[in-house]
């Protein structure tokens, strides 16, 4: 007791409970450890355990419950949303970069769509596309339904049901790619198409496939279906040039869109996926095979009927054939050559009126290729050109070549080649301008201008004739001689005043023809001819419109004024008319119409041209080889003159007979033989003023006239010339 009395008695904790208090309270003091430590304590009478032992317990969780550990297939969900998360962040980041590459979507617009030129015949069918597009703008409501619903059967099921970007179609084309060999199918939508071809590069990336999937919901906010839809068929790219269904329908079928059949809706449904390699006129079996999967495709979404469908497989599409490559091409290629002096500035599509005859430049086509085919190899001539124009200069027919296909070039407008004897109605004009007539009378003898010897086709001679003999069958001889009495340049300057632009020289071979010109011109020059007197504007231009319809250019009046005396026009007719009656041209001539003109060859046969008109229609043709080689003796009186004659039997079947300006007043017809004619007299009015009698033929052709008898002076027009001359009379 001693020992204990000066220290503080220990207090040991008691875990009885004292009687009278509450348990709860009891435990708010206590741990969990501490009443299982009591619990075991009271009940094994063992001492309680030390302090450090108690907290070490409790550190070692035995106060809180073990944490379950989570199952694989929870681990992987839980690293599944991790990553989701993270992706749609990493997704909206790219989504957002890509997005700031592009124009705000406030200053977003749809680029417009180059202008077509749209080239009419005069009865308005078309010619020809021009411009980057190939064709027209079409509204979808111009289209017969099954035409867009084969671009949606084939290229978007979805469309209308889908937003912009198709998880679902994305999914499927994932799918049988994994199943096929090879890229089995793209899960691009028609507004993703139409986002690519509007605003982006053809590159395939993913960066691309990105800006494409922004913009195609811009679209699909921005437009309804049927506006996307009708975008995209009007911008999509068929192949050979041709972008929009318009311009694929005319390039493959030759006709508008709008009247294209189910078999060849099909097969330009088809086309869009290879347009290289499915164009039906390069590749026409594999584009028919595409085809009858497109119609499967229609037939099972219900948009073609199943008889209609296998009418359609029975009898696939086949693309149209243009014979000889095309000549209406050669008049687009004319009127896109001066459009810019009529229009010089447009941004829509227009509408161009020719004067083209839809038909008759077939006809002339035909003719021409059909000759070429059946004799160009035996007379070793490769290529041709005509022109056709009434005489006020509107052209109706334009043949640039015997395929445009082959050969681009414009023959008829550009080639510059020499006329040969086509040339000489200038120089016989210049010689009747200045007193001669058709009597009057020259000598077909050998000539000698310095070095020059120019010969006769025949390398004969004929002795006296006269000019209308002379001219009908085009002795070299006598036109060499009035191209020095009347001067080289007064024959340059005649033809100048007729139309011709191309240079030519002055000098002593201009007689025959040794400058070079274009078919265009030498046809408009001999518009004078056949209208009485008056210079014309070779033009193919009527009218330019809008595609609305408004007019932006009308042809008024215009040309050259009065170019030649109405009297020389009727010496001239009368000249040219025997060219038919008695002289080259006779296998060209067609009973019941009044027909003048010339043939003409240049030298060594390297061109033959024949130039015919009627009072209605200027026609001329032109054969030869574009590198100049010498045919095998074509001359203007063979195959030109069958060409022209063919061609103008068809084309005056719709105009009534019409007589030439002035040749009654001056046909051929008998006269009396004048006495006291010296051979090598001036002749004519220029004789008459010289004191010196009138060389003039005194018997009808065929038959050579003989010199005899004497003159009687000035005939009346020479007397009226006289006065108008000196001003007698007045």
């Amino acid at each position: 007791m001693a020992k204990t009395a000066g220290r503080r008695p220990r207090s040991e904790p008691s875990f009885d409970i004292p009687e009278g208090s509450d348990p709860a309270r009891l435990d708010v003091r206590l741990s969990r450890g501490d009443r299982s430590a009591g619990g075991a304590a009271q009940r094994g009478g063992a001492k309680a355990a030390p302090r450090g032992a108690s907290r070490k317990r409790a550190s070692g969780g035995g106060g809180k419950p073990p944490r379950r550990r989570r199952s694989w297939l929870g681990r992987i969900v839980h690293g599944v949303v991790v990553l989701g998360i993270w992706g749609v962040i990493a997704l909206a980041g790219l989504i957002a970069y890509h997005a700031s590459q592009l124009p705000p979507i406030d200053q977003l617009a749809v680029p417009k769509r180059p202008p077509n030129i749209a080239i009419l015949a005069s009865d308005g069918s078309l010619l020809a596309n021009r411009g980057e597009t190939g064709g027209r703008v079409v509204s979808i409501k111009e289209l017969p339904p099954y035409l867009p619903r084969a671009f949606v059967a084939i290229e978007d099921r979805r469309f209308y049901d889908h937003f912009g970007v198709d998880p679902v179609g994305i999914a499927r084309a994932v799918a049988q790619n994994l199943t096929r060999r090879g890229l089995a199918q793209g899960g691009s939508t028609l507004t993703q198409q139409l986002a690519k071809n509007l605003f982006l590069t053809p590159e395939r990336s993913a960066s691309r496939k990105i800006q494409e999937a922004i913009l195609a919901l811009w679209l699909e906010h921005k437009y309804t279906k049927d506006e996307i839809l009708e975008l995209y068929l009007n911008r999509v790219y068929f192949g050979a040039g041709a972008y929009g269904v318009e311009a694929a329908a005319q390039r493959y079928f030759g006709k508008p869109a709008k009247n294209v059949t189910l078999a060849e809706a099909a097969m330009l449904g088809g086309l869009v996926q290879a347009p290289s390699r499915l164009a039906p006129n390069r590749n026409l079996k594999a584009a028919q095979a595409r085809a009858a999967h497109v119609l499967a495709a229609m037939e099972d979404l219900g948009f073609a009927k199943a008889p209609d469908a296998k009418v359609a497989l029975a009898q696939p599409a086949r693309p149209a054939s243009t014979r000889g490559g095309g000549s209406p091409n050669y008049v687009a290629d004319l009127v896109m050559d001066v459009l810019d002096d009529f229009l010089p500035k447009f941004d829509d599509d227009i509408v161009v009126s020719t004067t083209v005859d839809a038909g008759l430049q077939s006809v002339g086509e035909r003719a021409l290729t059909d000759e070429l085919n059946a004799k160009g190899a035996r007379y070793n001539v490769a290529q041709g050109a005509l022109v056709s124009m009434r005489p006020d200069g509107a052209i109706r027919a334009l043949i640039g070549g015997r395929d445009y296909a082959q050969s681009q070039f414009n023959r008829a407008t550009t080639a510059k080649r020499q006329p040969g004897s086509s040339f000489k109605p200038f120089v016989y004009l210049a010689a009747i301008e200045r007193g001669l007539t058709p009597d009057t009378v020259r000598d077909d003898a050998p000539i000698r201008i310095g070095n020059w010897a120019p010969e006769n086709y025949s390398h004969s001679y004929s002795g006296a004739v006269t000019l209308r003999e002379a001219l009908a069958q085009s002795l070299n001889t006598v036109a060499v001689r009035l191209g020095q009495e009347v001067g080289p340049k007064a024959v340059v300057q005649t033809a100048q005043r007729l139309g011709i632009a191309s240079p030519l020289q002055a000098n002593g071979s201009i007689a025959l023809g040794t400058s070079e010109v274009t078919p265009l011109e030498m046809v408009g020059a001999y518009c004078a001819f056949a209208n009485g007197g008056t210079g014309v504007i070779p033009y193919v231009i009527a009218s330019i419109k809008s595609a609305n319809g408004k007019v932006l250019y009308k042809r008024g009046e215009g040309g050259l004024g009065r170019v030649i005396d109405p009297n020389a026009v009727g010496m001239m007719n009368a000249m040219m008319h025997d060219v038919f009656a008695i002289g080259t041209a006779k296998k060209a001539d067609i009973p019941g119409w009044e027909l003048a003109g010339k043939t003409g060859t240049s030298q060594d046969f390297r061109d033959a041209w024949f130039i015919g008109y009627s009072a209605t229609l200027v026609t001329g043709v032109w054969l030869g080889n574009d590198d100049g080689e010498p045919t095998k003796k074509a001359s203007g009186g063979s195959l030109p003159a069958e060409i022209w004659k063919t061609y103008m039997t068809t084309a005056l079947k719709a105009d009534k007979p019409v007589g030439l300006p002035g040749l009654n007043r001056w046909r051929a017809r008998p006269q009396v033989a004048n006495a006291g004619e010296r051979e090598g007299g001036p002749g004519g009015l220029i004789g008459a003023l010289l004191g010196e009698p009138d060389r003039t033929a005194s018997v009808p052709p065929p038959p050579r006239s003989v010199p005899g008898g004497r003159g009687q002076g000035p005939s009346q027009d020479d007397r009226n010339f006289l006065e108008k001359l000196f001003g007698l009379g007045e």
